[in-house]
């Protein structure tokens, strides 16, 4: 994707199997947990659709917009590149094997959950979800997180939210306009 392209070019050069394919991908490549880390991995590392900047920008909207946030990475992304029928088509790659798995999984799980063996293995697979949720964190945190007061804020934003417990829309609430008021500024003079 060329900075600065018409819609219209970008929606040319990705069409909407590739849309599926590569959300089918981050679906089932996260299949347990971590969709957000190999959501950026296939996003920004391997298609180059998105920078890591856009991709913690279409994120952080995503995290605050109602319904789930990969829907609505899907939703984003699909209609960036091909409008309605792209996000339908990135919600479809998302959603559809992962929806057979899952019934699949749910009805073995449902006549196995008394086994000790079952007990044991689920309970070493959730470190492994909150790991790659730290390496995505780690990830895009180098290339955003650049100085004193972007530090600040992520250290307060995780201070609010899981040291105080405060719901998520009163951190955000609290949080975004002087973020904003400070971001402003440096964003005005990036752009000269």
């Amino acid at each position: 994707m060329i900075p600065g392209s018409s819609m219209n070019e970008r929606s040319r050069e990705v069409s909407l199997w590739q849309l599926v394919w590569a959300f089918n991908q981050i679906s089932l490549a996260s299949f347990g947990g971590g969709l957000s880390a190999w959501a950026r991995r296939v996003l920004v590392e391997e298609r180059g659709w998105l920078s890591d900047v856009e991709f913690l920008s279409a994120q952080t909207l995503c995290r605050v917009l109602p319904g789930a946030n990969q829907i609505n990475m899907a939703v984003f992304v699909g209609a960036r590149f091909r409008g309605p029928a792209g996000a339908i088509a990135a919600v479809a790659g998302l959603t559809a094997v992962p929806v057979v798995l899952i019934l699949a999984l749910g009805i073995a799980y449902f006549r196995t959950n008394h086994l000790t063996e079952v007990k044991s293995v689920l309970a070493g697979i959730a470190p492994i979800a909150i790991a790659m949720s730290a390496s995505t964190a780690w990830k895009a945190g180098k290339s955003c997180l650049t100085g004193v007061v972007p530090i600040a804020f992520a250290v307060a934003i995780f201070a609010m939210t899981a040291y105080w417990r405060l719901p998520l829309y009163i951190s955000l609430l609290l949080l975004v306009p002087p973020a904003v008021w400070w971001a402003w500024p440096q964003a005005s003079a990036s752009r000269r």
